[in-house]
């Protein structure tokens, strides 16, 4: 049996348990159906999510009466409401910060929902209670609306130019509000968000990194790469990276490389929303109005510089935009100089399992059509990129990653581990470290 499927009944008796006691839901003949869930997969959840279909509406709106307050970043159940949408935080999920990483969702939640409140109907959805998952509780939780649609990815590639074309449209309007949305005075640092007690927003501690929040987004990199070097000294097949000497070249490219990386960057004291997972999975969609009809799940959302989102974000859709790497194709290299330069003319054929060069031309048009920030108006973020891709390099996901190991024979591990080490020199002489 798989971790993930190790509690399945207990997570039913916990979403019914919940549902009855603080939303005096009858639960009787309640359909609680798992989302996009594989009962044999190898690798841990960030999250379990479920929909829910009550026989009934709830007897209580929990966040609208009289009897108790309303959570911060909460709206009431809507009145013959049935359906919903419940995630349950994994609290044996790599990576994941869980002191925070509920309030952090649904502050961001929040704040994108202001940000996007301009499109009608809303494309947030709406949340209606939550439970931290910070000791001493072992389970954190989200209510929230069941929004309409179905993802994106499921039909992209197959769709007519002229229909992809209309998605990418809508996504960069998404994309330009929340660049433009002004964030609130008492957000002050980069990092994750959480509420104080005043119900205000204010930063914390980013729920993917389990560490800050930072005065600068140079701090974050800094930050990040000096913990990954922790890491790696207790890593048995990566041994802090100390042979050949590359160590040495790290902790030198943390002390003198980052600052200098991010003297090129302009506009560096900027922060913006920043989704981090802003995808075609992430997006639900109406075939008949060809309308997005939602944006979701902000578990790696943050606040960041607007280049974040480039770095992680984008993918099957125009491109997320990558640090220098010599183990590349060359067509990744010319999307990221025509993502930095202009598209060639005429554009280059698709490939199979290459770019998509029409989409990501197209992208890029929707891009600059709306003045929106982007890799080609931001100046020195291939330097960012490229600290980025260290920060990769560091801690490969095929050596690090418990579920990845158990997979892999040990001949396998060393190998990655030794054409990563190449690859980390290679990119260490390219910043000239």
């Amino acid at each position: 049996m798989s971790h993930n499927h190790a509690n399945f009944d207990g997570r039913l008796e916990f979403i019914q348990r919940l549902l009855h006691q603080q939303f005096s839901c009858d639960v009787h003949n309640a359909k609680i159906d798992p989302i996009q869930y594989d009962p044999d997969s190898p690798f841990k959840y960030n999250n379990f999510v479920y929909r829910i279909s009550l026989p009934s509406p709830p007897f209580t709106t929990y966040n609208g009466g009289s009897d108790r307050p309303r959570q911060p970043g909460t709206s009431p159940l809507p009145k013959g409401t049935k359906d919903f949408i419940m995630r349950l935080t994994n609290p044996d999920a790599e990576g994941m910060n869980q002191h925070t990483r509920v309030e952090n969702e649904v502050a961001i939640i929040s704040l994108a929902a202001a940000a996007l409140s301009g499109f009608q109907p809303h494309v947030v959805p709406l949340v209606y209670g939550w439970g931290s998952a910070a000791a001493p509780s072992t389970q954190g939780w989200i209510l929230q609306e069941l929004m309409p649609g179905t993802p994106v990815d499921e039909t992209f590639d197959s769709m007519p130019f002229d229909e992809k074309k209309g998605i990418l449209a809508q996504m960069a309007a998404f994309l330009k509000a929340l660049q433009d949305f002004k964030l609130p005075h008492s957000i002050q640092q980069y990092g994750g968000v959480t509420f104080d007690t005043a119900g205000q927003i204010v930063s914390t501690t980013m729920t993917s990194v389990g560490s800050g929040p930072w005065l600068s987004y140079e701090d974050y990199f800094t930050d990040r790469l000096e913990r990954a070097l922790q890491k790696t000294d207790s890593n048995p097949y990566i041994k802090g990276w100390h042979a050949n000497d590359v160590r040495k070249r790290l902790d030198a490219f943390v002390k003198n490389g980052i600052p200098a990386q991010f003297k090129a960057l302009d506009s560096k004291h900027e922060k913006t929303i920043v989704h981090a997972d802003f995808t075609p999975n992430n997006l639900l969609y109406d075939a008949a109005t060809q309308r997005i009809t939602a944006l979701i799940d902000y578990d790696f959302a943050c606040i960041l510089h607007p280049s974040y989102e480039f770095l992680r974000s984008f993918s099957g859709a125009g491109g997320q935009f990558q640090g220098w790497s010599d183990i590349e194709s060359s067509e990744q290299t010319a999307l990221r100089d025509a993502k930095l330069h202009g598209f060639p003319s005429p554009l280059p054929e698709n490939t199979k399992d290459g770019v998509k060069w029409d989409v990501a031309k197209a992208w890029e048009d929707e891009l600059e059509s709306m003045g929106i920030q982007r890799p080609k108006t931001m100046k020195g973020i291939e330097k960012v990129a490229d600290v980025d891709a260290v920060l990769r390099s560091i801690l490969p996901w095929r050596v690090t990653n418990s579920d990845v190991l158990r997979l892999q024979s040990e001949a396998v591990i060393l190998k990655c581990r030794d054409e990563n080490e190449a690859q980390l020199i290679k990119l260490l002489d390219h910043i000239g470290f």
